[in-house]
């Protein structure tokens, strides 16, 4: 197995591997890694469904999504897929998986399926350098702040899907979930310190208000979304990506219209965030 760096800041390609077969030190040195860097990424994977499963199970418990169809006897797989015909897709801005649970998701394992000649890139944000890039004053100012987290606004039965052309692709518009959780975090494995907001869930810091909050999450946001932060994964079939929830960003660029994207999504289950400064 070898690992080469992606991007200056985010992610890594791991290469000479078959996720299908892994040895015992395979598997060591894969979760290793994906403490370390947050993002690991893989080109011509040839993965069945139940294959894929089988390898989720080996990094983590699996968690399913409330939201999304599921693959036809697999309801552990997601199906991430936008049609043709249609318009809107789904994780279109940065946001980061289940940050409205109560206990987050760990991470999310990403298969390609079927995509379209050209676009839909997946970007992706490393939050802990964003994190280490702030001033000192400004993370004094975090540093005893939590953040309320939602998805009412997206999957609710008025949010954002309801009005598009996946609103009868979604399910699970009464599980809708709300959390609050630390604004820094400390990673369970490597000890790093991790800004935890995000544009789509987070809806503003406890005791503050909306215009308040606005103003303080409109600066993160931007200061996350710098290049030296993030990257952008291009796709091909059998390609997989494997992202930690707790310390990155995600979306998936919409610049494909007329054409099919599938993916298949397995998602791992989290626990407790931990507060780095109590």
């Amino acid at each position: 197995m070898k690992l080469e760096p992606f991007s200056t800041g985010c992610g890594v390609l791991v290469h000479d591997i078959q996720l299908h077969s892994l040895s015992d030190d395979d598997l060591e040195q894969l979760k290793q890694a994906f403490s370390q860097h947050g993002l690991l990424l893989f080109r011509a994977q040839s993965l069945t469904p139940q294959q894929h499963l089988d390898f989720a199970k080996q990094m983590g418990k699996i968690v399913v999504n409330k939201f999304f169809m599921t693959l036809e006897h697999y309801p552990q797989i997601a199906v991430v897929k936008k049609e043709k015909q249609q318009t809107t897709n789904i994780g279109g801005g940065w946001h980061t998986d289940h940050s409205y649970d109560l206990e987050p998701a760990k991470a999310s394992i990403l298969l390609a399926r079927q995509v379209p000649k050209q676009g839909g890139d997946t970007h992706f944000a490393n939050l802990s350098l964003a994190y280490d890039a702030l001033s000192q004053g400004m993370k004094k100012t975090l540093s005893n702040l939590r953040a309320v987290h939602s998805n009412e606004h997206i999957y609710g039965k008025d949010g954002y899907y309801s009005t598009t052309d996946l609103a009868d692709k979604l399910t699970g518009q009464d599980s809708v979930g709300r959390a609050t959780h630390p604004v820094v975090i400390r990673h369970p494995d490597t000890g790093r310190n991790i800004l935890y907001v995000n544009p789509a869930h987070t809806i503003g810091f406890e005791g503050w208000s909306y215009e308040e909050s606005k103003g303080l999450l409109d600066t993160l946001y931007k200061h996350v979304a710098q290049a030296a932060f993030t990257c952008a994964f291009d796709w091909q079939p059998g390609s997989v990506a494997i992202w930690d929830n707790r310390s990155t960003w995600h979306f998936a660029q919409n610049d494909y219209h007329g054409e099919c994207r599938e993916m298949h999504r397995i998602t791992l289950e989290g626990g407790p965030l931990s507060d780095v400064f109590t």
